[in-house]
């Protein structure tokens, strides 16, 4: 198991099954991590959120406590690993826009890379040895073929892809050498909300789809831009794999008990195989939320590939995880339960 110097450190987390087991959650306070607490605390764990709610509410934090913090704060971070007596980690705390990602590779660099060495160094000084990973498909870029399996080439188009890709890179050289284990979970589009409608998606801009369509339903934006109407698809619209969050959340749950059983380390794509064009999900927009979007046709967006659908076989078969949420009406009827409650 790696580097026995160091495995002293890094093996004495995983046999307390005795007790509830209390899981870090870096990021918990965001779209994709409260769903995941909602889960952990669904499936017997703590989840204790550490998120500087820079990006992340406050209000989305129900399922444990919250340790308010920054990344970057390893002492501060060790302190709580130990605290609450953390078996292992879930990181989603990160910056995730790729125009920001674009314009501001410094920041992007400092936060998502600088940010998660501080928090891996923390976890060895605290001993706290499994990690669950929230990586991304921008890690392929435009692939050489689709579906996307595991092993695609990666060719990021953008800081924010790069700055998941290096993490990745870390966490296997940070396993030979430390006796880190980790599942790193490459999703594609995640979309929808909370089936109880607890929690949803609230980012500030809002840059997803499904969201805008939304918005521009409820009269809140003047018009949807689809950017690009001639590609080589079906309608001349870029065509994207859309994933639930409750199912993303679920995978992260099964990637955890893997881990804590014994599991090696391992890289997923989590997606449903399935495509839709842009101007699909406008159209089911249209008719689940009986509104027009309105919309406006524009160029394609530099660095935007025309077609990303996962092979998500390899989840199937490691995880026994499938989607249960993951059509495209289930998405939209949830999240436009969250969006016409949380505007009510």
């Amino acid at each position: 198991m790696g580097n026995p110097a160091f495995s002293l450190g890094f093996e004495t987390a995983a046999g307390q099954h005795d007790m509830t087991q209390s899981v870090l959650v870096t990021g918990g306070a965001g779209y994709v991590g409260s769903h995941a607490c909602k889960a952990l605390a669904g499936a017997g764990y703590r989840p204790v959120v550490y998120d500087n709610l820079s990006r992340g509410h406050r209000e989305a934090v129900r399922w444990g406590p919250l340790v308010e913090g920054d990344l970057h704060d390893s002492p501060g971070l060790a302190a709580a690993l130990r605290a609450h007596k953390i078996t292992a980690v879930m990181h989603f705390a990160a910056l995730a826009y790729v125009g920001e990602s674009m314009t501001d590779p410094e920041t992007y660099y400092r936060n998502n890379v600088g940010g998660t060495l501080a928090l891996l160094a923390a976890m060895r000084e605290a001993e706290v040895a499994r990690i669950v990973f929230s990586s991304t498909c921008a890690i392929y870029g435009v692939p050489d073929r689709v579906p996307i399996v595991e092993t695609t080439a990666k060719a990021p188009l953008n800081p924010y892809g790069e700055t998941k890709l290096a993490i990745e890179r870390a966490l296997r050289w940070y396993g030979e050498a430390y006796g880190l284990r980790s599942v790193s979970l490459r999703y594609f589009n995640a979309a929808g909300a909370d089936p109880e409608g607890e929690i949803g998606e609230d980012h500030q801009p809002e840059t997803h789809l499904i969201p805008l369509v939304l918005e521009a339903a409820l009269g809140n934006r003047a018009q949807i831009d689809v950017f690009g109407t001639d590609y080589a698809t079906p309608d001349g619209t870029a065509i994207r794999d859309f994933i639930h969050v409750q199912d993303l959340a679920e995978a992260h749950v099964k990637a955890l008990d893997r881990l804590l059983g014994g599991g090696l380390s391992l890289t997923l794509n989590l997606g449903t195989g399935v495509g839709h064009t842009v101007r699909e999900v406008i159209a089911a927009a249209e008719r689940i939320t009986g509104h027009r979007i309105p919309r406006r046709e524009g160029p394609r967006r530099p660095g935007d590939p025309p077609v990303l659908v996962a092979d998500a076989s390899r989840a199937r078969e490691v995880l026994g995880w499938t989607p249960g949420l993951s059509d495209l009406d289930t998405i939209i009827k949830t999240a436009w339960a969250w969006h016409t409650r949380k505007k009510a």
